[in-house]
């Protein structure tokens, strides 16, 4: 049975939320890419509840999903994360290859101070 590229990319993110999962003292940070926009976010899944979210549409960018979109948006997050005092997080790459944009975005937020 053939899977659509967004099929396939559901599945994959469902095998992996199965193994990952944020607490209050190291949250979640997912990430989300459309062909026009990136977002990402950080949520504590034992209250269901998002913490910090940023995304290249509240930025306002042009170009809102390429590398540096992807790079600004991870300076955005890491800068509210910090206002909040959360310095570690679990990287849920959303079922995408981790290359390219989603690469981009877990090294600028790393660089940020981040760990994971």
């Amino acid at each position: 049975m053939k899977y659509s590229k967004a099929e396939a990319r559901k599945r994959r993110h469902f095998r992996v939320r199965s193994k990952v999962s944020g607490t209050k003292t190291k949250p979640r940070l997912n990430v989300f890419k459309s062909n026009s926009f990136f977002y990402a976010q950080i949520i504590d899944d034992v209250k269901g509840v998002t913490l910090v979210s940023a995304s290249s549409i509240k930025l306002g960018l042009k170009n809102g999903c390429n590398i540096e979109a992807a790079k600004a948006v991870a300076k955005d997050l890491a800068k509210k994360a910090k206002t909040k005092k959360i310095d570690e997080v679990v990287f849920d790459r959303g079922g995408y290859i981790f290359h390219g944009k989603v690469k981009a975005f877990a090294e600028a937020v790393r660089e940020e101070g981040i760990k994971f």
